[in-house]
């Protein structure tokens, strides 16, 4: 069957460096970190006490109280994203067929906080099981999706992809997959995360995966830095309007680009390291480039995953070698994680839009904190340190590994007519 083509028509964007798309992409090309001290709970006693929180977001401008009290936070956060994307994707909810219309979302782990919350509230009580009757609908992971298909009436396809931080990538590359296989004209993607919480902190600190730089936390995400020490936590959302390329043409919607194809992996190593030579890395991004009918050469810039972890960086950085070779050091290869830090569940989509609007504004965001080369990683690669690029990007390629070995890659490239 001839597969139908898939555009991105609408953006949405919760992040630790700006609430909204435009403060978002105007904080990744002014190398804006988003770390800080953490404000949501009493740090004394953790050995990392930064994060990337959101900042300044008041739930209730944007959803009703009594509504909002039903919502973990990373449940809010999608709907607030959503809302922006479907916004700016001009969807007129009185025409469209809400049969075809789905929502696939992405959250590594769902509403931790409610989790936390009513296991410390039964801890200190007098043993009776008292829980907040919102307590399951709040926490399941799959809620967020629901939400954003209730408020807008969309009755087509829904779901939550959970693949650690590969999530969102995954919903992605499934709405871009009932797309252009017919079975939806529009789908609302993405994925958002929550995990700034004790629990959180706390077991992301036990398996020493956070950096402990808090002396200064806006350098502590350095990727590809041989002073790296770890990830710093992030949260918030990202919010994708993907639609049939003649449906978008045909209501005159404007149009980002169009999603080129998608790769998916598995290490089949470790439950939380990566192959040590980025074999599951390598093959994501094949698959990828397999999907999009394209060769290595087509692609001008990869978005790594690139969280700043001592293992994770030189496995990847060895993978691109490995695919495109000599033009590896034609691409300009980034992380954004340098400045959001790392949204988990939610990182994919943040992602890629930051690869969208690398290409809509050929602007390439840097890869803050650089300061020591490392001599693992080959210095030649353009890892486009510590500035922003201006480039003609036309395909970029966004890549999402998770704990578990999951890897998934989504390209996107310029439409052509």
């Amino acid at each position: 069957m001839k597969l139908r083509r898939v555009v991105v028509t609408g953006l949405g964007a919760l992040t630790p460096i700006g609430n909204t798309v435009e403060e978002y992409w105007n904080g990744l090309i002014n190398g804006k970190s988003g770390a800080a001290p953490i404000t949501y709970f009493d740090t004394t006693n953790f050995k990392t006490k930064f994060a990337c929180e959101v900042k300044g977001f008041n739930v209730q401008d944007f959803i009703d109280r009594k509504e909002a009290r039903k919502m973990d936070r990373y449940a809010q956060y999608a709907v607030v994203a959503s809302d922006e994307a479907v916004k700016d994707a001009g969807l007129d909810l009185e025409k469209i067929d809400h049969d075809r219309v789905g929502v696939i979302w992405g959250s590594g782990i769902g509403g931790l906080e409610t989790f936390q919350e009513e296991v410390m509230n039964f801890a200190a009580g007098n043993g009776t099981p008292k829980f907040n009757p919102f307590f399951i609908p709040k926490m399941i992971a799959d809620i967020a999706g629901g939400l954003i298909s209730m408020r807008y009436n969309f009755r087509g396809p829904n779901f939550t992809t959970v693949s650690a931080c590969a999530s969102s990538t995954n919903s992605l590359i499934d709405a871009f997959n009932y797309i252009r296989l017919g079975h939806a004209d529009a789908m609302v993607t993405g994925g958002s995360e929550a995990a700034v919480t004790i629990a959180g902190m706390g077991g992301f600190n036990a398996m020493h995966a956070l950096s402990t730089r808090n002396d200064d936390p806006t350098t502590a995400s350095r990727p590809m830095d041989k002073d790296r020490d770890g990830f710093v936590l992030g949260e918030g959302a990202g919010a994708l309007v993907l639609e049939e390329y003649e449906h978008a043409v045909a209501r005159g919607a404007k149009i980002y680009c169009e999603i080129g194809g998608g790769g998916m992996s598995a290490d089949a190593h470790h439950i939380t390291a990566p192959h040590p030579e980025g074999l599951g890395a390598k093959n994501v991004m094949l698959n990828c480039l397999r999907d999009a009918g394209l060769t290595p050469q087509d692609v001008d810039g990869v978005n790594m995953h690139g969280t700043s972890t001592p293992l994770g960086d030189i496995a990847e950085s060895k993978a691109i070698l490995e695919v495109f070779g000599e033009h590896a050091y034609n691409l300009n290869v980034n992380s954004t994680k340098s400045m959001t830090g790392h949204l988990l569940g939610a990182a994919g989509a943040i992602e890629a839009i930051a690869s969208i609007l690398s290409i809509k504004h050929g602007i390439v965001p840097p890869t803050i904190n650089h300061f020591t080369d490392d001599e693992n990683i080959d210095s030649k690669i353009n890892f486009t340190f510590n500035k922003a690029q201006k480039r003609d990007m036309k395909v970029v390629m966004s890549n999402t590994f998770g704990f578990g070995g999951h890897n998934a890659c989504v390209l996107v490239k310029k439409l052509e007519m």
